[in-house]
């Protein structure tokens, strides 16, 4: 109902009547629901309602909404009519130009049509504390706040339960809907979707994964930890979940949601896959042209145009000549004249009225008052600011003009004194911008003008001097209030010559990429242009005219200040604070001062429609014209029929309505004339918007849909010329029926920009040309920037700007055209007053189309998800073009223009540097992208045998390389004497008793403990005793050992040879992470069939541990045996001699793919391996080395163990994981000991990179010293990490660390040790290699720099007596070394087999004993490396003499990844996406089911993890031309990193699949 007083709103008291106003505003604005609005309104009004007697007042609030509505407050009570009016108009500050209820109309049926063929997109998963927006009021600027405090609180809570209570209730026919109904479902409804009995448990279980984090509103601080790699749990060897046994899947972080009533686990995550592939499979809209691909280049190409597309059909445009400028009797010679015949003949008259904040007047200027305040300041500027002698201004100089937007009358004066001055004024806006400054240093500007107030409120410096801006040049402010400036002397008068070429003043202009301009203007050209609009307007001396524009540029300037002064009229000016609080204001001031003109945009039309309700007796019959200067708009047409059908019962002429079209540039370029009342209005133009995109003028017939409906902006300005050019290319006059940019010449128009003399030829001084290509007359026109044509009856019609052109594909779209879509798909409950911005982004040889829009505080996941899904549809049906990026950021983010509209370029580069902080994001590359090259189809039938032949014939060696041959190199007689190790420690036990072999090291860089040779033999004698009599073991039992890194676990190793057991080295389980390590060590024992385990007896307790028997069956462990304690009495002799083929030792590892693999090391294979390290690196028992590495597999174990009872040198020992206590401990022994050869892991030299990077004068300061270091070698089985190896040299150089030293070793689990750098050779060579050839495994070598080039580095010299060759992987056929291939290994050190449960026969023959398919070696036997690499000779010698061939890894074969018939290997997709942002710190890639899975670390704030989906996605776009189906953003430390440091992809996969990462954000790419 009604309320009674609101007939009588008027006789309410004027503050109500303004609170209620603002209201209204709030409403309308979508910045209050409509029950807060009904709320609020009711208490306002309640002492001024008569309450009924015994009625209670609740129940007589109830019944209002069903009430008929009384005309004089339409919408205030009825909830329908206020629900319509929201969908027509969706908030306030930038939207009221689109507004277009034909074209809302438009976009529901086309959604309606796409609902049909609906697909269920899946809803990105996000953890719940990373935005829980703050309730409204913290996000919405103070005057608007849109909650009460209760309702703001309570809000959350009541969501939150309300949800709950909604899916226990009607879970049945909530899962029903979701599945039938809407355009898309959450994350609840899309895993139900294939089955109803499962529900409530479903969504319940999805309420709560939503609920888990709710009360701790706080974000995790992931900001705290200094360096990434701190944060990382313990490294682990993790083999896959499914063969551990006794640990079932998600026991580590069982929670509500992980078995949601017999719905997996994983349901959550591969439904969503599952409905993303679903939504890949629709067809994309351009057909793929098919084409030509060479196997060596991709050729990506732009799909050609279609055929059927319309083209331009009309004759070439003659340029339209406006009606010649009439030469009036009285025009002055000059505005400065004009301003002193008023100021001196009329100078009582008003020239200009400002007003308060509440919108009354409060001061008008007159004639006289502004001719003689400017007359006072030309002279303040020209006399008394510096000496006589040196003056600081002389006439040219530039002065920039700071003048808030609510004093138009100090700009006035300081304007009209600038020119009497001669000087030339540069109006900017309020202080700060960077690119302001851009624009002052490139207009030379020393001086700014300021009023005391603006100065007083300028940031001030300590010493109260004024802060010098950002990018600003050094500024001398002066104040130009009246009581600071001299009077001038009668005889001084201000130099007033005919208005020439000179310049007159600077209008700034922001370009699209936001930088901004100045154009210049000269006298000659503000004389004309004010005689132009003089007689466009036909203005007469003392007229009012309402100005609502800003008075600093544009045709506020020009009509407000300028042809004001030409013409004597008055203007009252309303500033844009005003308009804020009273949106009516403009309109009442046209109505008191009986205004005939008025300047306004569309927005101010609409404020004014949306207050009008609280005026009925406001009258618009003296207005003549209303001139819209936002007419070129395209939406504006809505705007102004809305406002006409308003207020035409106010007195407002249909007639008097006159769009305009402007541009800073060439300025006022057409205007609609005021009407004959009673004739006819102009027709409209309703065009096709695929015509548009094509750039040709189809009146649109087809779909009713995709029409754009404009409005004339009249004629050609009086003294003007028009043509239309194509907008790029050369100036080429357009056909009749082509749109392009409309060009003007006249001589109202800019001259220049200011100081850029390159960007002014194009755009000042365009002579069109015809289609052949010769100049069109010589008549120089300026660009305006604006896109139309000329229509019938010579009428000029706008489509769009230049700067909002998107061309995408070939074809043109307008970035309003798609922000009014955006706005009709019932935008009110999701898009924070209207504001969207759209923009494009140059991604993979095409512009894509990015949509960002401010969500409202109060928009749930479910809205925006919804709206986000139909604007894609929305713009997929209207404009025919796919949307790349759909962002929505938190309300009042987006950057902002001085009038609080949307500020694009920063916008852009916000989004481009990831600092945009989106709180919804929606990425669509698979529907965009349709240029991606053909993949690559493999060719059949080519045998081996042919691949040979070609490779001879083409010239290119066979792809293999050997290391030097052991026959020659036939050591002393030790290796004769002394075959396998067991009886090298005997012998040197006996030879070199007390020569000590092992010094262990502590944190603090202290001997815990030695052993020398003796030592080492006895106690191994001990421990094989005590094997035989407490482990009752034979000859051949396994023996797992589990030691820390150290040396008991060496004395084991040889107790266990000393007893014939094999022993087994296992990574001891780590006390802090049992639930997660200790299974890996059950799982080697099992799989070794170990007979018993050595150990210290802290593990044997911990193995027997409570806490352990929660992870794994404890009961049937082996026999654990300590050897803390042995028995000291002498032992009977029990050794056993060994044979060459009797087994050393097993040594088991995980691989990167999370397989458990064991290899058999015969003695055989051993000693030869000691035997090729030590002559190698030339090894001798004077020798020291450092080593700092995991003792428990492949060539660390070696080197720990073996190598020095072999080569009889002192190994020096650091257990890695003491670095972490004491970051200094490794590079300070190798300083103090003087260590030639040092061996660490990847992990240790990350440490010390990271770790120590700016500390080197620390290092410095402690005498550290490493010029000592000869080789330094990273012990790893992957790619070198050259980046890595590189900042590591680099960093230390300075303490003496020689570039030449660090180097890499290739090993891998058939071969531990295949190359190893060594003494000798020659150094590491590096290649750059063409990362697209090495997709098509070819290998093309480009210079440093080349785009999309991998710097490769060979991984060491190959080993004595080790011989390998380059083998396709599929064909088993020799490679020419222009390919990559498989490497594959002979050498005596080779390892006989998997030890495995069941010898699996062919898989050992595959990997261990195979024969090339084919060619001269096809006789070796040859062990599988499943590493890919390359063969390169090399310029160097080698130490034989021969030209040195160089083996170069390029990584695991079955890390590879195949997409697009392409082999990728992550780690370059890796590298390019921890490039893209700062707060990336680690990031593994994998695919499943042919999509590619990111998943990245952030270690900045969770606000950043939405920006991080489009830098990633553009990366790996750009640089690899693959699109990533889901981008995952987790916490630091998740991604699983092994003990050599390389990443688990496999085991990440397999989480993530079994929804057990607890990601940030999950983003599934459309």
């Amino acid at each position: 109902m009604a309320e009674p007083a609101a007939a009588g709103v008027s006789s309410l008291p004027r503050e109500v009547r303004e609170q209620l106003a603002e209201l209204e505003l709030e409403l309308s604005e979508g910045d209050i629901t409509q029950k807060g609005y009904e709320k609020k309104r009711a208490k306002l009004l309640a002492p001024y309602v008569p309450q009924p007697q015994g009625v209670d007042p609740a129940s007589q609030k109830e019944p209002r909404t069903q009430m008929p509505v009384p005309a004089a407050a339409p919408a205030s009570a009825s909830s329908s009519s206020s629900s319509k009016f929201h969908r027509a108009r969706s908030g306030g500050a930038r939207d009221e130009r689109y507004r277009s209820d034909i074209h809302t109309e438009a976009v529901q049926a086309a959604l309606a049509k796409h609902k049909e063929q609906k697909m269920a997109l899946p809803m990105p998963t996000k953890r719940r504390s990373t935005f829980v927006q703050s309730p409204a009021d913290a996000c919405t600027p103070p005057d608007t706040s849109s909650a009460s405090e209760d309702e703001g609180s309570l809000r959350r809570q009541a969501a939150l339960s309300a949800a709950l209570h909604q899916s226990l209730q009607n879970a049945e026919s909530w899962i029903n809907r979701s599945i039938q109904g809407s355009s898309t479902s959450s994350s609840a409804s899309s895993t139900l979707s294939h089955g109803e009995g499962k529900g409530t448990s479903g969504s319940l279980a999805d309420v709560f994964a939503n609920t888990r984090i709710e009360n701790v509103s706080v974000p995790p601080d992931v900001t705290a930890t200094t360096s990434c790699s701190s944060a990382r749990p313990a490294a682990i060897d993790l083999p896959p979940a499914g063969i551990v046994k006794g640990m079932h899947k998600g026991s580590n972080r069982s929670s509500l949601m992980d078995t949601a009533d017999g719905v997996p686990v994983s349901s959550r995550v591969s439904t969503k896959i599952q409905q993303l592939l679903n939504t890949l499979k629709r067809p994309k809209r351009p057909p793929l042209k098919e084409f030509f691909v060479d196997d060596f280049e991709e050729i990506v190409e732009v799909p050609q145009p279609d055929p059927n597309q319309p083209k331009p059909e009309g004759r070439q445009m003659m340029p339209v000549k406006g009606e010649p400028l009439g030469v009036v009797c009285n025009w002055p010679p000059a505005l400065e004249a004009a301003l002193q015949r008023w100021g001196t003949t009329q100078a009582k008259c008003p020239c200009l009225t400002a007003l308060d904040v509440t919108g009354k007047p409060v001061y008008t200027l007159t004639y006289g008052k502004l001719w003689s305040r400017s007359l006072k300041l030309a002279y303040t500027l020209l006399n008394k600011l510096g000496t006589k002698n040196e003056p600081v201004l002389k006439p040219g100089d530039r002065v920039a003009l700071v003048y808030p937007n609510n004093d138009p009358v100090m700009f006035m004066v300081a304007f009209y004194g600038c020119l009497l001055a001669e000087v030339i004024p540069v109006p900017i806006e309020d202080a700060g911008g960077q690119q302001i400054g851009f624009l002052l240093g490139s207009c030379g500007i020393a001086l700014a003008l300021t009023t005391e107030v603006c100065l007083k409120g300028l940031p001030k410096t300590q010493n109260g001097e004024i802060v010098q801006f950002k990018g600003w040049p050094r500024l001398k402010w002066v104040v130009t209030d009246s009581k600071y400036l001299s009077k001038s002397p009668k005889d001084w008068q201000p130099n007033i010559s005919a208005a020439g070429t000179e310049p007159a003043y600077i209008e700034y202009k922001t370009s699209k990429e936001g930088s901004v301009m100045g154009v210049t203007v000269s006298r000659v050209a503000m004389l004309s242009h004010c005689q132009a609009l003089s007689q466009a307007c036909n203005y007469s001396e003392g007229e009012t005219i309402v100005n609502v524009l800003d008075f600093k540029k544009d045709a506020g300037l020009w009509h407000g200040i300028l042809t004001n002064v030409m013409n004597k009229l008055h203007t009252i000016s309303v500033p844009y604070s005003v308009m804020k609080t009273c949106p009516l204001s403009w309109v009442q001031r046209v109505h008191a001062h009986k205004a005939k003109v008025a300047l306004v945009k569309c927005r101010d039309l609409h404020w004014a429609m949306m207050a009008h309700r609280d005026q009925r007796d406001v009258s618009l019959s003296s207005l003549r014209m209303l001139i819209v200067t936002d007419g070129a708009n395209p939406w504006s047409v809505s705007s102004c029929d809305a406002f006409l059908s308003l207020f035409q019962s106010h007195g407002l002429k249909p007639e008097a309505i006159c769009p305009c079209a402007t541009s800073p540039e060439a300025m006022t370029i057409a205007i609609r004339r005021p009407g004959v009342p009673g004739a006819s209005l102009p027709g409209r133009a309703i065009l096709s918007m695929n015509g548009l995109s094509f750039g040709v003028i189809r009146v649109n017939t087809e779909d009713k849909n995709s029409a754009l409906t404009v409005q004339d902006v009249g004629h050609v300005m009086p003294g003007g010329m028009m043509c239309i050019v194509k907008p790029d290319g050369p100036p080429q006059l357009c056909k009749t029926d082509e749109i392009g940019e409309i060009c003007v010449s006249s001589r109202a128009g800019g001259m220049m920009y200011y100081g850029l003399a390159g960007v002014t030829k194009n755009t000042f001084e365009v002579i069109p040309v015809n289609s052949a290509g010769s100049p069109v007359g010589d008549v120089p026109f300026v660009r305006s920037g604006l896109l139309g044509f000329v229509g019938p009856g010579s009428l000029v019609f706008v489509v769009g700007k230049m700067d909002g052109l998107l061309t995408v594909s070939g074809r043109r779209h307008n970035a309003d055209d798609i922000v009014a879509t955006g706005l009709a798909v019932e935008s009110i409950k999701t898009v924070y007053r209207g504001r969207i911005a759209v923009f494009s982004v140059s991604v993979f040889y095409d512009e894509r189309i990015v949509v960002v829009a401010e969500q409202r505080p109060d928009a749930s996941e479910e809205d925006s998800f919804q709206w986000m899904s139909r604007v894609l549809q929305a713009i997929d049906s209207i404009h025919q073009v796919g949307v790349y990026c759909l962002a929505l950021v938190p309300a009042n983010t987006l950057p902002k223009t001085p009038l609080g509209g949307i500020h694009i370029s920063q916008t852009k580069q916000h989004f481009l540097e990831g600092s945009l902080h989106p709180c919804n994001i929606l990425m669509c590359p698979h529907t965009c992208v349709t240029n991606l090259p053909k993949p690559r189809q493999k060719q059949p039938g080519v045998g081996p045998a042919s691949v040979m032949v070609g490779n001879l014939v083409a010239g290119k060696r066979i792809a293999q390389a050997s290391g030097r041959d052991l026959g020659q190199i036939e050591d002393n007689d030790l290796v004769k004497k002394h075959q396998f190790l067991t009886e090298v420690l005997q012998w040197r036990a006996q030879a070199t008793p007390d020569h000590p072999l092992f010094l262990l090291l502590n944190a603090k860089g202290t001997t815990v403990c030695t052993a020398t040779c003796l030592q080492l033999h006895k106690k191994a004698e001990r421990i094989a005793s005590v094997l035989c009599d407490k482990g009752h073991l034979n000859a051949g039992d396994n023996v797992v050992l589990l030691y820390p890194p150290g040396i008991e676990l060496i004395t084991a190793f040889y107790g266990c040879l000393y007893a014939g057991c094999i022993p087994v080295t296992v990574r001891p389980p780590h006390a802090q992470s049992l639930t997660a390590t200790l299974p890996t060590v059950r799982m080697i024992v099992e799989v070794s069939k170990a007979a018993c385990i050595l150990t210290t007896q802290t593990l044997m307790r911990l193995l027997r541990s409570r806490e352990a028997a929660a992870a794994v069956d404890v009961k049937t462990w082996p026999t654990i045996i300590d050897t803390d304690d042995l028995p000291r009495k002498r032992l009977a002799q029990i050794y056993k001699p060994p044979t060459p083929e009797m087994l050393a030792y097993l040594d088991f590892s995980v691989s990167t793919t999370g397989m458990l693999t064991g290899v058999k090391m015969s003695h055989a294979a051993v000693s030869g391996l000691c035997r090729a390290i030590k002559l190698q690196c030339e090894l001798y028992s004077s020798r020291q080395i450092a080593i700092c590495l995991d003792p428990y597999c492949g060539l660390g174990f070696v080197l720990w163990c073996l190598c020095s009872v072999y080569s009889g040198h002192q190994s020096i020992l650091i257990p890695p994981m003491e670095l972490e206590s004491n970051l200094f401990l490794w590079l300070s022994t190798v300083s103090q000991y003087k260590i030639r050869d040092t061996f660490c892991s990847y992990s240790v030299m990350e440490l010390c990179t990271k770790g120590l990077g700016n500390q080197v004068e620390i290092l410095k300061a402690r005498g550290i010293n490493l010029s000592c270091i000869r080789t330094c070698v990273v012990v790893a089985e992957e790619r070198p990490r050259v980046a890595l190896t590189h900042s590591f040299s680099k960093l230390f150089k300075d303490i003496g660390l020689s570039s030449r030293a660090v180097s890499t070793t290739f090993g891998s689990r058939v071969n531990v040790a295949i190359c190893l750098q060594g003494t000798s050779g020659p150094d590491p060579t590096t290649v750059y290699v063409d990362l697209k050839s090495l997709r098509h495994d070819r290998v093309r070598l480009v210079e440093r720099g080349a785009p999309q080039s991998l710097l490769l580095s060979e991984s060491g010299k190959i080993l004595p007596g080790v011989k390998v060759v380059i083998v396709n992987p599929e064909t088993k056929g020799p490679l020419g070394d222009s390919h990559l291939g498989e490497i594959w290994v002979n050498s005596p050190h080779t390892a006989s087999g998997y030890y495995t449960i069941y010898d699996n026969e062919t898989l050992q023959a595959d990997h261990f004993n195979t024969r090339l398919s084919f060619g001269d070696a096809a006789q070796t036997l040859w062990a599988r490396t499943g590493y890919l690499g390359f063969v390169r000779r090399t310029e160097l010698t080698a130490a034989s003499g021969e030209r040195h061939d160089a083996l170069y890894v390029v990584g695991a074969l079955d890390e590879t990844l195949e997409l697009r018939g392409l082999r990728y290997h992550p780690i370059d997709i890796e590298t390019s996406v921890s490039r893209t942002h700062r707060s990336i710190a680690e990031c593994a890639v994998f695919t499943w089911t042919n999509l590619l899975v990111v998943v990245v670390e952030l270690c900045g704030c969770e606000q950043e993890a939405l920006d991080l989906v489009p830098l990633v996605t553009n990366v790996v776009l750009e640089e690899h031309s693959l699109i990533v189906g889901v981008v995952v953003v987790v916490d630091p430390g998740v991604i699983p990193i092994n003990s050599r440091g390389e990443k688990q992809r496999m085991h990440l996969r397999d989480s993530f699949l079994a929804d057990q990462l607890d990601p940030i954000y999950v983003a599934y790419n459309m």
